[in-house]
């Protein structure tokens, strides 16, 4: 990978699950059991269907919510708020991750299907506190999730971004489909490639991955 492969990124776009921390940590675990009670409760089913019904709606929609938003008029605020009251026990602070994203040259941003809220109590979590000069959640795209198009459209105007000089880091290929067409550098951050013509790269270790651009 080239050094020159990103010599002219200003503006550095991080995801957040899975993406600034590992997968090991397995916060979505704790999610996922939340959804799926909020949904047995919001829907009146049993657990059996909740379950089908947030992957179903994860699938078709790229969250949960959009699903349910889409579906049943679902009100996102305490849903948003419910979902993410986990632990974060689990993360531990990375020095390491943090220099190197100290040292990216330029703007480093974090935009995410959760909520801002719920970002910035991970980023100080793994001891990336005061890196970011914005965090953006699914509330900053009016609850559209990403990969949806229009969501991006709606942050990186809100960020008065240029996608030409920029680079997107993300563990979901789906989520990298769209920052591709609009002319953005692509990273895949997961233990297992998945190759597409939307990804330029990918990454098992981000920490690793930015060393190899600043030097």
């Amino acid at each position: 990978m080239p050094q020159s492969a990103f010599s002219h990124v200003n503006t550095w776009v991080f995801d957040l699950d899975n993406t600034l921390y590992p997968p090991s940590a397995r916060l979505f675990d704790q999610i996922e059991v939340r959804m799926t009670r909020w949904v047995m409760e919001a829907l009146g089913v049993d657990q059996a269907r909740a379950n089908h019904l947030r992957t179903h709606y994860w699938h078709t929609y790229g969250t949960t919510l959009a699903g349910l938003m889409r579906e049943h008029d679902l009100d996102p605020g305490p849903y948003l708020h419910d979902v993410h009251e986990i632990s974060f026990e689990a993360l531990v602070p990375d020095p390491n991750l943090a220099a190197r994203i100290k040292a990216l040259p330029g703007r480093c941003i974090v935009y995410t299907n959760g909520t801002a809220r719920y970002a910035e109590r991970v980023i100080a979590a793994r001891g990336l506190d005061g890196l970011f000069q914005a965090v953006y959640g699914v509330e900053n795209a009016g609850f559209l999730p990403k990969p949806e198009r229009a969501a991006f459209d709606t942050v990186f105007a809100l960020d008065a971004l240029d996608p030409s000089c920029a680079v997107m880091f993300e563990d979901d290929p789906r989520n990298l489909i769209a920052p591709h067409e609009m002319g953005m550098g692509t990273v895949h951050v997961a233990p297992v490639a998945a190759p597409a013509d939307h990804i330029h790269f990918h990454t098992d270790d981000l920490g690793t991955f930015l060393k190899r651009i600043t030097g």
